[in-house]
């Protein structure tokens, strides 16, 4: 909670339309639905779907099995958005369908970059207080 008493994280709202959106999008890869060279073959992962407040943009964060072309496969769908977005809107059951936008998803390269700097030579000698300091 802020000092105003509001959350500051997503709604819980938000956080279901999210999963609604990401499991219908990953029902469609799974079908192989959309129609690209670029897509042709590619086991598409969706790890999350971020809502903004007000529900109309999906923010779908994506990864292609092996992580192999994921900015090509990032490209293709977002070529493909009115016929996501006219695919996803019957299973959500909303008013309004929200756009989605396709994004790499990033946090396991940034998860492999946090663990590499942990097992560093400088990160180890700090944790076994070998720099000359005494306790």
């Amino acid at each position: 909670m802020s000092k105003d008493n509001k959350p500051t994280g997503p709604s819980q709202r938000m956080l279901r339309v999210g999963e609604l959106v990401r499991h219908a999008l990953a029902a469609m890869f799974a079908r192989g639905e959309i129609e690209d060279d670029a897509l042709r073959g590619s086991v598409i992962t969706v790890p999350e779907v971020r809502m903004t407040p007000d529900l109309k943009i999906a923010n779908a964060y994506i990864m292609p099995l092996g992580g192999m072309h994921a900015e090509e496969i990032v490209a293709a769908l977002n070529r493909h958005r009115k016929f996501v977005r006219g695919r996803v809107a019957p299973q959500i059951n909303m008013k309004f369908a929200p756009e989605v936008r396709f994004y790499v998803d990033d946090t396991f390269d940034e998860a492999s970059r946090i663990d590499s700097l942990l097992r560093s030579e400088k990160v180890q000698r700090d944790l076994d207080g070998e720099d000359g300091e005494t306790e």
